[in-house]
């Protein structure tokens, strides 16, 4: 075997999905010295993943990467006319506007953030996550692939192998990201516990172009789902067509059964699959590719062992209900990477980074089970049809045929199917699980004040508040007549400290603190004459503290601390905060006589 020397770094990243690629560009942007690592020749040549939420666009503006995002992205306005119908040209069944464009969840949407959601297809996307690392400093290694590793108290060692020449060499690093995916070789190796089932159904991609905008510019959305025979487990189903560039470039997804025989991949098939969706075969297709997937449901019990640390698919596999996956992947590596940059610079000490578990694996049990439950609201279509077992094509169109009928039994059945459509908006719509973001761990500091239930459903609904462990919220504020966000006052890898008029006392005990923690606290004033004007009253309202309070906020925008008024001795009260989720000692030129 030949071997070259061992190459040292402080950040192995294994993986250059959107998890491990989120996380080298932001641990460049950190200044820490990182590899990724990818057994691939470069980026995913195929859409996947693709609805990219609020909290996960955040990530990108907080990486002064939004207007790329914006720029490649189908903007919001163009993805929410959901169509039930039989196939694109057919009869329509219903539709649903999702994606918060019904004007209720617009306002909701538009109060959570100052960023919106959009459709980014993971081939677009992963190249603007890998770019910027890569430009930031990041190492990538393409062709290399991970073999093994064996960690010890002082790092990690990875041994890798190029897939071009063959030759085999070891990675030494101090810490290691497992953004390996849903067969993470990482995972395996330091042993983490998961539970659920893997490959529950199977499923083909047909990527495929074809103009179809005489069937959808009047009805724009990001798929339309189809009631078809021969197309889910059992034979039935809802057959998908997903865009991905409108109105030209187009995903069809397909069931099949996965313990029957290997499903059809030719180019033939794949027509006659976009044919039966679209409804039309004498509409134009060109098969790019065909692939199949699983419907997953699987998450860790842990997300890491010592200096190793699992993100993304490697830690929580579902179905695409909900459009969770990439999202949360990158939201992990958010949460994981200031910590990690934190210690490695020495400001924190290694407890720091076992709050990444204690915040993370609650979220990734939480949107497996989501999923699931999203699965679960499918059949009462096909139940309210009264269908028996893989129907026919007739029997399948009488039924729906017998929906029109003006009879007391078509009435029940129109009420069961209408109602079972609607509810389906919860495959969609779950804008509480996007950004209702709770944690609990040593990262946060409690300020002692009872919790006040949320006054909605959680999974479905934002619940603005400071409460220590929540996200901080957006509100607008202004400074020269120009709008700003509060979501732009924090991040940026800091820590940063919000107060109000006569915030004096808290910027002179954030100078000395973070001076005694060798780590720079940025404070922000709002209010009437302060740095920042609260010109609506829209964060006097939000913020919960008074004038004279505080509200520490992480780098990853999460409210870490507040003060509901200034205390006697704002520098001790900060001192002692920031030791306790630094997992510090208090420092010498900060302790009490």
């Amino acid at each position: 075997m030949n071997t070259h020397n061992v190459v040292e770094t402080e950040v192995l990243v294994v993986g250059a999905g959107p998890a491990g690629a989120a996380a080298a560009a932001l641990l460049s942007t950190y200044g820490i010295a990182n590899i990724m690592i990818n057994k691939h020749g470069g980026v995913s040549n195929s859409p996947r993943a693709h609805i990219t939420n609020q909290r996960c666009v955040e990530v990108f503006r907080d990486l002064g990467l939004e207007s790329e995002v914006q720029r490649q992205a189908t903007p919001q306005r163009l993805m929410g006319e959901h169509v039930y119908a039989t196939s694109l040209a057919g009869p329509e069944l219903g539709r649903l506007r999702t994606w918060y464009t019904h004007p209720h969840f617009q306002a909701e949407h538009d109060l959570a953030s100052p960023t919106s959601v959009c459709d980014l297809p993971q081939h677009l996307l992963e190249p603007i996550l890998v770019n910027a690392a890569a430009a930031r400093g990041s190492s990538v290694r393409c062709h290399t692939e991970l073999l093994g590793l064996v960690q010890d108290q002082d790092g990690v060692s990875a041994r890798v192998r190029d897939r071009i020449n063959g030759t085999e060499y070891e990675i030494r690093s101090k810490y290691l990201i497992g953004a390996d995916g849903g067969n993470s070789l990482v995972a395996q190796e330091i042993g983490l516990p998961l539970v659920g089932k893997m490959g529950a159904g199977g499923s083909i991609n047909v990527v495929f172009e074809a103009d179809l905008t005489h069937l959808v510019e009047h009805r724009p959305g990001d798929m339309y789902w189809f009631v078809q025979p021969g197309v889910g487990h059992g034979g039935n189903g809802v057959g998908v067509l997903r865009m991905v560039r409108p109105w030209n470039k187009w995903i069809g997804v397909w069931g099949y059964d996965v313990d029957g025989p290997a499903p059809d991949l030719s180019e033939a098939e794949g027509i006659r699959i976009a044919h039966q969706l679209i409804g039309d075969d004498s509409i134009a297709v060109r098969v790019e590719s065909m692939s199949t997937w699983a419907v997953n449901d699987v998450y860790a019990e842990d997300t890491m062992r010592g200096r190793v640390f699992c993100v993304g698919d490697a830690v929580h596999r579902h179905s695409p209900m909900n459009g969770l996956g990439s999202n949360t992947s990158i939201q992990d590596s958010y949460n994981l990477c200031w910590k990690l940059a934190m210690v490695l610079r020495g400001q924190a000490g290694p407890s720091l980074l076992e709050t990444y578990r204690d915040e993370r694996q609650p979220v990734a049990e939480q949107i497996v089970r989501r999923a699931k439950r999203s699965e679960g609201l499918m059949p009462p279509i096909f139940m309210a049809l009264d269908l028996p077992p893989a129907p026919d094509p007739e029997t399948m169109s009488r039924a729906l045929a017998a929906l029109q009928a003006p009879t007391l039994e078509a009435r029940a059945k129109r009420q069961a199917f209408d109602a079972a459509l609607q509810g389906t908006i919860m495959c969609f719509n779950t804008h509480g699980v996007e950004t209702n973001q709770s944690y609990t761990s040593s990262a946060i500091v409690p300020d002692g004040s009872p919790e006040v239930p949320a006054p909605r459903d959680e999974e479905v609904y934002y619940y603005a508040t400071t409460r220590p462990g929540r996200h901080l919220p957006h509100a607008w504020v202004t400074r020269d007549q120009k709008r700003v966000s509060t979501f732009d006052l924090c991040g940026k890898g800091q820590f940063t400290l919000i107060t109000g008029v006569g915030g004096v006392a808290w910027a002179e005990a954030a100078e000395a603190v973070g001076a005694g923690f060798d780590m720079p606290i940025r404070v922000r004033t709002v209010g009437r004459g302060c740095d920042f004007e609260d010109s609506y009253g829209d964060y006097r309202r939000l913020s919960e503290v008074d004038d004279d309070g505080a509200l520490l906020v992480r780098p990853d925008h999460i409210v870490a601390w507040r003060a509901a008024t200034l205390p006697a001795d704002p520098e001790g009260a900060l001192t002692d905060v920031l030791a306790a989720i630094l997992g510090r000692r208090v420092p010498a030129s900060l302790a009490v006589e």
